[in-house]
């Protein structure tokens, strides 16, 4: 492992101070890997998973690269949720102020004429696509001196729809910019757009290294009638645990399910897009803080959520593909601690689930109504120490035997424990070799307080 500090990075020592006073002293792999690349101007396509520190691997070379001189706005940070850009001007506020530079958020469910007023001024701005555009188009501010662009969870912007109006604000930056591009994912769609939005990029991979690694994560599938999963969930809720995230498709999934758990005496908070942003940040905040242990979320809205103390990560409602699971179950197993990613299925969904867990590398063994992860295996080519510390231990599921349980639900036999879904083979942070395995998002190492986003 690299032993090289922020310093020999190419920080500034004022940065470097900035850092320190908020506990963080040494740079995670993907920061060592991306931050002199960009300090030397390259535009980059960055492969990396949720929770492995990307958000400074951006930050602090673009605050190096910018001036207190420059002119306003010089650098857009696009994101896909109100939350995820609430909390990547959280980390970039120090180091930007550490070196005189104004930051401002954009993004919907405020007052648009003093976030106008603010965001006009302001040296780096963090904004949602459609906010961005609606103070556009109003005059408030343009980007022709943008001379950095920031594109981050870029695969689920363009998963979202946000594909035209990204492609429109794109066009409204200068030619001569430098764009970095962060996405779980390099392949099909994502790749070409990311092509199409920088010039002569380095493209650049990193999955942790398992050796180094602090945090296991296990997999587990249940097969599950829907009758039968508030049931189910009861259940896995009722085990040892800190907090908990539950995954379903819809809104109104969301707030039904929350109720139904109420009926059961389980408290719950539910996120989705339909609540407004100071209900959001009121739930998020009380899952935070652990007055609600268990927040039950849509895909779009848990884009921000970036809480270190999730120890479960429960599909309610299965991931539609591959990057989905990723992005869910990237969620646990957060600075140094294990987590349990739990997904719920009907025997309808088998094969499906079975191809997932295919593609990520997670080793299971298919039999009628249940799941078996055989003893001893974990990801597939996750190496010496990736498979649960390298014991790759399977175990069975609380309250599973050899009959059904009530309601119709079938038991699974044990969980794949591994490093991460699709962990690279080497394990290690490299360049891409142009291939797109699936993203690594189990383990993370901590380094001082650093938020593993």
């Amino acid at each position: 492992m690299s032993t090289s500090s922020f310093a020999d990075l190419g920080v500034s020592r004022p940065v470097v101070d900035a850092l320190a006073r908020g506990g963080i002293t040494s740079p995670f792999p993907v920061q060592r890997l991306v931050i002199g690349e960009v300090l030397a101007g390259n535009d980059v396509l960055v492969r990396s998973p949720t929770g492995s520190g990307k958000t400074l691997a951006f930050a602090l070379p673009l605050v190096e690269r910018l001036s207190a001189n420059s002119m306003r706005p010089a650098a857009l940070i696009l994101a896909p949720t109100r939350e995820l850009v609430v909390q990547i001007a959280e980390e970039l506020y120090p180091i930007a102020h550490a070196r005189a530079l104004k930051t401002a958020t954009v993004y919907g469910g405020v007052g648009l004429v003093r976030q106008a007023q603010l965001a006009a001024k302001s040296h780096i701005l963090v904004a949602t696509p459609g906010r961005l555009e609606d103070l556009i188009g109003r005059g408030a501010f343009d980007l022709d001196e943008i001379r950095m662009l920031v594109l981050d969870e870029a695969d689920r912007m363009l998963d979202m729809g946000f594909r035209p109006a990204v492609d429109r604000i794109v066009g409204q930056c200068p030619t001569e910019r430098q764009t970095l591009f962060f996405s779980a994912t390099l392949g099909g769609e994502t790749g070409r757009v990311a092509k199409a939005y920088t010039r002569d990029a380095v493209r650049l991979e990193h999955t942790p290294d398992p050796s180094h690694a602090g945090s296991v994560v296990e997999h587990r599938f249940l097969e599950v009638e829907n009758a039968s999963r508030v049931e189910a969930l009861v259940n896995e809720l009722a085990s040892e645990r800190d907090l908990t995230l539950v995954f379903v498709r819809t809104k109104r999934g969301a707030d039904r399910l929350v109720k139904r758990l109420g009926d059961h005496g389980l408290s719950a908070v539910a996120m989705h897009g339909n609540r407004s942003q100071s209900q959001r940040e009121r739930a998020l905040a009380s899952f935070e803080s652990a007055k609600v242990s268990t927040l039950v979320a849509t895909d779009v809205a848990a884009r921000g959520i970036d809480v270190d103390r999730i120890s479960h990560v429960i599909n309610f409602d299965p991931p539609e593909d591959r990057d989905a699971y990723v992005h869910r179950t990237g969620r646990t197993g957060r600075a140094g601690r294990d987590g349990i990613a739990v997904t719920f299925h009907s025997a309808a969904e088998r094969g499906m689930i079975a191809g997932l867990a295919d593609e990520l590398g997670i080793a299971h063994t298919v039999t009628p109504g249940a799941w078996v992860v055989p003893a001893g295996r974990g990801a597939r080519g996750a190496g010496n120490g990736a498979g649960g510390g390298g014991n790759g231990r399977s175990r069975r599921s609380r309250g599973t035997d050899s009959r059904p349980a009530s309601g119709g639900s079938r038991p699974v036999t044990g969980g794949s424990r591994s490093g991460a879904p699709g962990a690279a083979r080497s394990g290690s942070a490299a360049r891409s070799s142009g291939s797109d395995a699936a993203p690594a998002g189990g383990r993370t190492r901590s380094y001082g307080r650093q938020r593993g986003r």
